[in-house]
């Protein structure tokens, strides 16, 4: 398995996941043509994408969704009142297939298990992906306003974990933002700070963990310095020795190979707790 985070912030989120033969993506909230390119950069035709998993209604995860579904012939995954809330980027087209929450379903080499997660959005999810020939499993979270039972039950056991690290909370406190903003994104329905993530990353730790992919980072409100350093911090506290890097807004991560990074990291990752 491999992923790589084709961009993560405010302004557009977007996950490539390979896994066998097959291309997913998870969320395309850049348009077509800033897909294309990015996935292009890694040597990915845009053609070859097998689907496009949509966790949420909110333009910074479907801008592109419904462009690139009719350009590439790609079929969209999304729940019902996703694509009631979507309705304004589809034409009729597209290939939509609906899922559910709490079941699971196959793209081609991938299984793919959405969970429900909290957050502002018509009917909001995250996911967990399952490479089917190898077992390695990745999880994608982000705009999350907090962890509950079902989404720490739904990310346990994860090689690889995109996680929201939206905020540095003094930094939040502190912004141009009207207040009414600032109380929506640290709200029980709003976005993960640093220190959030930091606790939340514990609670998954496990000992084949290797790769945490921090997300969606506030250009406002974050720096990916602060987020590493307070994640970061608490994960090596712990004893992890993994993969830790901070995706960015305008270009994507190189591909993220989990058995190559595990292999890197040496026996001392498989030893934790």
């Amino acid at each position: 398995m491999k992923v790589s985070v084709l961009g993560s912030g405010s302004s557009g989120n977007a996950t490539l996941v390979s896994a066998g033969g097959t291309l997913v993506l998870v969320d395309a909230g850049f348009s077509a043509r800033d897909l294309a390119r990015r996935m292009e950069s890694l040597g990915v035709a845009p053609e070859h994408i097998k689907a496009i998993v949509i966790t949420h209604d909110h333009g910074d995860h479907t801008r592109g969704m419904g462009v690139f579904a009719r350009q590439h012939g790609t079929p969209l995954y999304l729940t019902e009142r996703t694509r009631s809330a979507c309705a304004h980027l589809l034409r009729g087209a597209e290939e939509v297939r609906l899922y559910r929450p709490g079941r699971p379903f196959r793209i081609g080499d991938v299984r793919v298990e959405p969970f429900i997660t909290v957050h502002d959005a018509a009917d909001p999810v995250g996911v967990a992906l399952v490479d089917e020939r190898t077992g390695l499993r990745m999880g994608v979270a982000t705009d999350l306003g907090r962890p509950t039972a079902q989404i720490r039950h739904a990310l346990s056991g994860c090689d690889l974990l995109v996680l929201e690290a939206n905020h540095d909370e003094l930094l939040l406190a502190s912004s141009a933002y009207p207040w009414s903003v600032k109380r929506r994104i640290a709200s029980s329905q709003g976005h993960l700070s640093n220190l959030d993530a930091a606790r939340f990353a514990l609670e998954l730790l496990h000992p084949r963990l290797a790769v945490v992919v921090l997300a969606h980072l506030s250009h406002a409100c974050n720096r990916p310095e602060l987020a590493l350093q307070v994640v970061g911090g608490e994960l090596r506290s712990a004893g992890w020795k993994g993969h830790l890097e901070a995706a960015a807004q305008d270009r994507p991560t190189g591909w993220l190979d989990v058995e190559e990074l595990r292999v890197q990291e040496g026996p001392g990752q498989l030893t934790l707790l």
